[in-house]
């Protein structure tokens, strides 16, 4: 139905649920990715607009230690006879001596930004790679030449080299420094850098058997499975919510110029009456911002940490193959008739991979969890505030209504 006029008693009661249920949220946030016991802080700001320019100024503050930045903008199509496609400038700025010079503006296409992340998977093995959005959309779903798909990826593209340059490892990485400075990268060609690490872990074959994930690990694997259910659960929801949305928008366009059309034959009504219809569009309206930005900003968040979560769970098979390797090799050596010669250099290497294995993920793990804790506070902060403006810009239109509906009555009482 449509949103009917609130009292003043009635919209500061619906103003202190909606802060109470804020402030729940958070706790639930909080409860729910922080199992190591760290905790948010759930203080209630004068408003949720000034929350997220709190988190938006801290995230400023990180600035003063960086010397890498790097920008994806400035979406251009491209089309010729063999095909069509979109390329992204990718500018950079920076003070470190391994590149150049200090700025850089390439243009980049999305199988550059894949070969990217292959080539970071293959060389740092130990470590978490951001991943990509998904490249292929379904057709007839989803244009992936218009403007709203191109933006979409766009960020998630620009979020994706932003984790890269932020990370004290892979932002060092060679094929990141060449994807960011070379004017034509010669893909096919490649830079041979894969590391020993790198080389170690891809031809590990699967014929070891891990007895049993270390405990910590373990917790990961648990964490990361609810994780994924709990995410999936809420895409889901929010997708239903948003085609309930468009089809209610749908019943709300047609409503509106019903009150329109009423008033041009009622001429005691008509202001009134097209003060109802007024009212129906601006709440119209502010539920269609609502729904894209459910759309464009909520839901793109969702998925890129589902893909995250794969991610995760691909570095930590890793780790589990490369102590699968360990285990093998010690038992090797249990068996073996010489008992005193000294254990095979392999082995110590091996447990080399495995600890540094180890301590890369769990460095990673901590970063994850802090960028995760930051992304979905400022996520759920400007959900509600969106939300907030949704009935703030409804409770307005209604309120407007109401002086011309009470003019009516005072002059029907003069005339009787």
């Amino acid at each position: 139905s449509v949103p009917g006029p609130l009292s003043s008693n009635q919209t500061l009661k619906f103003f202190e649920a909606a802060a109470t249920n804020a402030r729940e949220n958070c706790d639930l946030l909080s409860d729910l990715y922080l199992p190591n016991g760290n905790t948010v802080d759930t203080s209630s700001p004068a408003s949720s607009s000034s929350l997220l320019n709190r988190l938006q100024l801290d995230d400023d503050l990180d600035g003063e230690t960086r010397d890498l930045f790097v920008t994806v903008d400035d979406p251009k199509k491209h089309v010729s006879t063999m095909e069509t496609y979109i390329t992204y400038r990718v500018s950079t700025k920076t003070t470190r001596t391994e590149f150049d010079l200090p700025e850089y503006s390439v243009r980049r296409r999305y199988q550059d930004f894949d070969w990217l992340r292959n080539k970071l998977e293959d060389s740092q093995p130990t470590h978490l790679i951001p991943p990509l959005p998904e490249k292929f959309v379904m057709k007839g779903v989803v244009d992936r030449f218009s403007e709203e798909f191109v933006e979409t990826r766009r960020k998630a593209l620009d979020k994706f080299l932003k984790r890269v340059a932020d990370h004290p490892v892979l932002s060092f990485n060679d094929h990141f420094n060449a994807f960011l400075s070379a004017k034509d990268l010669n893909k096919r060609q490649g830079l041979a850098l894969l590391s020993k690490m790198g080389e170690s872990v891809k031809y590990v074959t699967g014929g070891y058997k891990l007895r049993a994930r270390p405990v910590e690990f373990a917790a990961m694997g648990d964490y990361l499975d609810v994780f994924t259910q709990k995410l999936g659960t809420i895409d889901r929801i929010a997708q239903r919510i948003i085609k309930e949305q468009s089809e209610y928008l749908v019943e709300l366009r047609e409503y509106g110029p019903v009150y329109s059309l009423w008033a041009s034959s009622e001429e005691v009504l008509q202001e009134p009456l097209d003060g109802v219809g007024g009212c129906v569009a601006n709440c119209c309206s502010a539920l269609e911002e609502l729904t894209e930005d459910m759309s464009e900003d909520f839901l793109p968040v969702l998925r890129e940490y589902i893909l995250y979560i794969e991610s995760m769970k691909n570095v930590l098979k890793k780790r589990d193959q490369v102590q699968a390797e360990y285990e093998a090799k010690l038992e090797a050596v249990a068996f073996r008739e010489d008992k005193k010669t000294p254990v095979p250099t392999d082995v110590e290497k091996c447990q080399d991979r495995v600890e540094c294995f180890n301590a890369d993920l769990k460095a990673d793990w901590d970063r994850w969890q802090n960028n995760k804790r930051q992304d979905f506070r400022q996520l759920l902060t400007g959900m509600a505030d969106k939300n907030i403006q949704n009935y703030e810009k409804c409770l307005a239109a209604w309120e407007s209504l109401i002086p011309l509906l009470q003019d009516k009555q005072e002059a029907k009482v003069e005339t009787n």
